[in-house]
């Protein structure tokens, strides 16, 4: 059986988490190890070129932990994003299947009173009820799930559809033409 080898990238350098940690673990054990008046003492006779070396590592440190949090607050937005667009697909996919499921029982219903009753020979021209709503969306399935675009992509194919638009032939199109067969 084969293995696989550890990564060397991953032993190499700190990230920049740790570093944070570190660097917030050592300020936490300074406060920790004296009282505030002799941290106060200890501050008060330091040089102003050790004064400034403080500051420039707590500087660093703020600037540091402000980087961290921006990245961390834009990926818990890009993730919220993601969880909205799939209830969105599934609320509308459900709703879209409920409609299918009327439509064909009312289907049933009218096709058992054309039975009893005689057609006078006319038919219906234009667009009928139901019409998109029988729409079968062509999917490909992949390695992974559909991506976000691709789900947005579906929603908006899906309210056509429960709408019963006219929209749902183009958007079916350009779904195919650019998700299915990409050039």
């Amino acid at each position: 059986m084969m293995q696989e080898s550890p990564d060397p990238e991953d032993d190499e350098t700190p990230t920049q988490s740790d570093r944070l940690s570190m660097l917030s673990q050592e300020i936490q054990t300074l406060k920790r190890s004296s009282t505030n008046n002799s941290y106060e003492e200890r501050v008060k006779r330091l040089s102003v070129a050790e004064l400034n070396e403080l500051l420039e590592e707590i500087e660093t440190a703020i600037k540091d932990y402000s980087e961290e949090l921006v990245q961390q607050l834009a990926l818990r937005d890009e993730l919220e994003f993601e969880k909205e667009v799939k209830n969105s697909f599934i609320s509308v996919l459900i709703e879209v299947q409920n409609k299918q499921r009327e439509h064909k029982e009312t289907a049933k219903k009218k096709k058992k009173l054309k039975n009893g009753s005689p057609q006078n020979g006319k038919q219906e021209r234009g667009h009928m009820p139901g019409t998109y709503l029988t729409t079968v969306i062509p999917y490909e399935k992949k390695n992974g799930p559909p991506s976000v675009e691709d789900l947005q992509t579906l929603t908006k194919i899906l309210h056509a559809m429960k709408e019963d638009s006219e929209k749902v032939p183009s958007l079916l199109t350009d779904y195919i033409l650019k998700v299915l067969c990409p050039t």
